[in-house]
């Protein structure tokens, strides 16, 4: 399973374009286009799943850097984040509740 970054994508592109997209190299698992939270818009970007590795390859070569909907796509291999709190340490700096209460 490879899971597919796809960016640089204009706001008009939906699932079902993406995935008529990527079914041309193989197999689709999913297709997610994520929603900024603030003002309820698509972003710019995409995430696809595909369970064949050597098809999702196939398919990043084909589209990356190419031009689909009147713009430039990047797709890549989708890198993870740490987002887990616990793990990160802090270097340096105070907390708010650390700092001396102003008064006038």
């Amino acid at each position: 399973m490879m899971k597919i970054f796809v960016g640089n994508m204009i706001r008009d592109v939906g699932k079902e374009t993406l995935l008529s997209l990527f079914s041309d190299y193989g197999n689709v698992k999913s297709v997610n286009i994520l929603i900024d939270r603030i003002n309820g818009e698509w972003k710019a970007f995409a995430f696809v799943d595909m369970p064949n590795e050597s098809e999702a390859w196939d398919a990043i070569s084909a589209l990356d850097n190419k031009e689909h909907f009147g713009h430039v796509l990047n797709v890549h291999q989708a890198r993870f984040r740490n987002n887990d709190r616990r793990t990160t340490k802090r270097y340096g700096g105070r907390r708010q509740t650390d700092l001396p209460e102003v008064t006038n």
